[in-house]
């Protein structure tokens, strides 16, 4: 049937499993779920960007605190 298609056949055997365990008939990931934690993964790197820039601003301003005031 894929060949009919212009469809892979692996490709149109993946869609199947996904539509079984989206329709929770077979075990594994959901769409729902991968697309859930796709974006879990997008705010962790964003995050783990934002807290070594606030780390590296910390570093700067401690270091501009220790050196003496040159008045």
């Amino acid at each position: 049937m894929g060949e009919q298609l212009g469809i892979n056949g692996d490709t149109l055997r993946n869609w199947g499993k996904q539509a079984r365990v989206d329709a929770r008939k077979e075990p594994g990931t959901t769409t729902e779920a991968r697309a859930r934690i796709t974006e879990l993964e997008r705010e962790v790197r964003e995050l783990r960007w934002a807290n070594a820039i606030l780390k590296s601003a910390s570093a700067s301003f401690a270091a501009a605190l220790d050196r003496p005031s040159s008045r």
